[in-house]
């Protein structure tokens, strides 16, 4: 009897930790990372337009994520040496691919963008725009 008892508590306790969950420790660390990077080469020192960046993470039509930057004028937007630069952790519900980028209005002018990719199993992802 005593045997039997050891012998169940020892094949429980085996089946208790043998068993495991669907994700592996390596997937529950997985992340991704947006940078987004914009300047200048360009010469705007005597545009005095003002300009509204909004950085943007998108999933198919859903906004993932998306930041306004301070109003400025066009010749406030930086040289490459002085780069705004900003660091974003996509989501860790978010598997699927993602467009990312830059979309803008110059008052009085209108809008446009600078829009890339990044594809769901990239770690880190460079966006980088010289506006110009």
């Amino acid at each position: 009897m005593r045997y039997f008892i050891l012998l169940s508590i020892a094949f429980l306790a085996i089946f208790i930790f043998s068993c495991k969950k669907g994700n592996t420790p390596k997937s529950n660390n997985f992340t991704r990372t947006i940078q987004y990077v914009l300047y200048t080469n360009e010469d705007f020192s005597n545009d005095q337009l003002i300009i509204h960046f909004t950085l943007t993470m998108r999933s198919g039509g859903t906004v993932v994520w998306d930041s306004l930057l301070p109003p400025m004028e066009i010749s406030q937007i930086p040289d490459s040496l002085h780069k705004i630069v900003i660091n974003k952790t996509v989501p860790s519900d978010i598997k699927s691919d993602l467009l990312i980028g830059f979309l803008y209005e110059i008052e009085t002018v209108g809008y446009s963008w600078h829009l890339d990719s990044c594809h769901a199993n990239e770690t880190f992802k460079k966006i980088e725009y010289p506006f110009e």
